[in-house]
């Protein structure tokens, strides 16, 4: 058996990685640390721990750790451990959407423009990301007007060439009309251009465009008088800064009552070309330092577009392991900085600024739903947290209920719980909605730091007045107060209206109407798929399931070679022999317990 006091006794001023576990044995947190005892035995020591902190170790039962050389390999570690198992307790890059790149392909002889939202390390340079998709697009288009490279996904040789040949918009390659050093030429240029590289191009350009002149090739010169004009406005749209280094990426940090935002903007060559913000939530008893040190680690750990430089509000504790980390993986030295004044200084405070406006817009129809609920229900606080339940069965027979959560605002799936009805038998489904309930509550109130959680602030019944009361008679089995309101269908089965104690129909507004009604639909889908899944699992029980050594993957291959069980009972030793896995014992222990 485990025992942590002993364990720690043993661990050593070493650096490594630890990896926190709970009872289940799932891995709840990583860290790394330059000596393994004291900052391991710090979470069973410190009186002065976050809430946070204090619900991992009080789910902490038992621990191990990798002893490395340096404190470098264990970042590089405690990355990869972090991204393969996602602990809960640590801080996880989480995003709801993905962001174009431009792509160009330089392991191809003729390199390709293209816009993509899959980062890969192979081989190709990326450029961005975009936060506005029109943005990246407008950028190809200009590409692709401007210089005459392939527009073709798949470059492969032709008979003749395609139109944008004729219509000289590509040199054709797949003709061999271009060498690769000729058609090279154009792609640096372009990869200058998404760089932010402006004036080395324009310079460039301008002296191409005087030897012309001087060679009174006009229409030439005139081309490369139009390219000029049409990169200079392409750069000053994306102009926000004068800061002098070229590739830079600045981080901005807001809280709240309910989440955490961080923002980067992504400055290339002087020029701002896009930002990114992530939202995380249960961090708000973190210090900004250590939720930045793990967002660093964490969104660069597959990034190939690292930058030189990345500039953050406050110094954080690990900085020159990771600047050590980054470099290596950049191959050039990587700086993270915390600017005290100046224009660098203003550009963390913008990050920061956008941080706190993404933030509040998020949230604002968030807090709206929550104040309008508050108000319709005639609540003393904000209902956090809601939880609704719905009964499924087919004429009383594999009866489920599904639970559902709607957390400041969100609907939480990963919150869901299902249940097998015990103790009701046929259909009766407010007595099942009585039995779930109290099953749920008992949960919180026996171990109110286990997978269901705090009790519920509001629970919503799907129903109308019979779920109320079945549910009201759970609560008042443990002598609680949760407010109960029936989420009430009409005729077709869709959401018609919130309904109290009394009968009454509350009214609500059309944003609160869709939100309840997607909840009401999300806990129905959690039941009817739990029952459709025990049905499932009941029909293709058989005979077989009851003989020793006939397993999940035996029994499918003999019902697909012979039909049917009925089959299977009339067939031969030697035919069921032919089923690979059938032994001559295992068929005539078939042929022995289901004739």
């Amino acid at each position: 058996m485990f025992q942590i006091e002993e364990e720690l006794k043993k661990l050593p001023h070493k650096p490594g990685v630890y990896v926190m576990r709970d009872k289940e044995d799932t891995i709840i947190y990583v860290g790394k640390a330059v000596s393994l005892k004291n900052r391991v035995r710090q979470y069973f020591r410190k009186t002065d721990k976050t809430a946070r902190i204090e619900k991992m170790v009080s789910l902490i039962d038992h621990f191990e750790y990798i002893v490395v050389d340096n404190e470098a390999e264990a970042l590089i570690l405690e990355c990869n451990l972090i991204k393969k198992n996602r602990p809960k307790f640590n801080v996880l890059l989480k995003d709801d959407k993905t962001y174009p790149y431009i792509k160009i392909d330089l392991k191809s002889d003729y390199p390709g423009v293209f816009i993509t939202r899959r980062v890969m390390n192979d081989g190709s340079k990326y450029f961005g990301p975009y936060a506005n998709p029109g943005a990246a697009k407008e950028m190809v288009d200009f590409i692709k007007q401007k210089y005459k490279i392939r527009q073709c996904r798949m470059l492969k040789e032709r008979n003749r060439p395609c139109l944008n040949y004729h219509i000289n918009r590509c040199l054709a390659p797949c003709m061999g009309y271009v060498t690769k050093q000729e058609y090279r030429e154009q792609i640096n240029e372009i990869m200058d251009l998404l760089e932010g590289k402006i004036d080395k191009i324009v310079k460039e350009l301008e002296k191409q465009m005087q030897e012309e002149s001087q060679k009174m090739e006009f229409e030439k010169a005139a081309m490369l008088r139009d390219r000029i004009q049409a990169i200079t406005r392409v750069s000053e749209k994306q102009k926000v800064s004068n800061l002098s280094e070229n590739d830079i990426d600045v981080i901005g940090i807001a809280k709240s009552e309910l989440q955490v935002c961080i923002e980067i903007f992504f400055v290339r060559g002087s020029k701002m070309i896009g930002r990114e913000h992530y939202f995380y939530t249960d961090l708000k008893d973190m210090e900004n330092k250590e939720i930045l040190s793990g967002f660093i680690k964490q969104y660069y750990l597959d990034n190939p577009n690292i930058p030189n430089k990345i500039m953050i509000r406050e110094q954080i504790e690990d900085k020159e392991a990771i600047e050590e980390w980054l470099s290596t993986n950049l191959g050039k030295k990587v700086e993270i900085k915390s600017p005290k004044r100046g224009e660098k200084l203003r550009f963390v405070e913008m990050a920061e600024k956008n941080a706190k406006v993404t933030l509040e817009n998020k949230e604002k129809d968030k807090s709206e739903v929550l104040l309008e609920l508050k108000a319709v229900l005639k609540l003393d606080k904000l209902p956090r947290k809601i939880e609704t339940y719905d009964i499924s069965n087919l004429a009383g027979e594999y009866t489920v209920a599904g639970m559902c959560v709607l957390q400041d605002g969100v609907i939480k799936k990963n919150l869901s719980r299902r249940f097998k009805i015990k103790t009701v038998y046929g259909q009766d489904d407010p007595k099942c909605m009585e039995e779930v309930i109290t099953r749920r509550l008992k949960h919180s109130i026996e171990n109110p730091k286990g997978g269901f959680g705090s009790l519920p602030d509001v629970i919503f019944a799907d129903g109308g007045i019979t779920q109320i009361r079945a549910t009201k008679k759970a609560i008042k089995k443990y002598n609680l107060e949760i407010p109960v309101f029936g989420m009430v269908k009409n005729d077709k089965h869709q959401t018609r209206a919130l309904m109290d104690e009394e009968r009454n129909e509350l009214p609500i507004s059309q944003n609160l109407m869709n939100l309840i009604t997607n909840f009401q639909d999300t806990v129905h889908d959690t039941a009817i798929t739990y029952h459709r899944k025990l049905r499932a699992k009941s029909i293709t029980k058989s005979e077989l399931d009851e003989i020793s050594g006939i397993g999940e993957v035996k029994k499918k291959a003999l019902l697909k070679q012979f039909g049917s069980v009925e089959k299977i009972k009339q067939a031969s030793i030697e035919a069921l022999m032919e089923v690979k896995g059938i032994t001559k014992e295992l068929a005539q222990k078939i042929k022995k317990e289901i004739s």
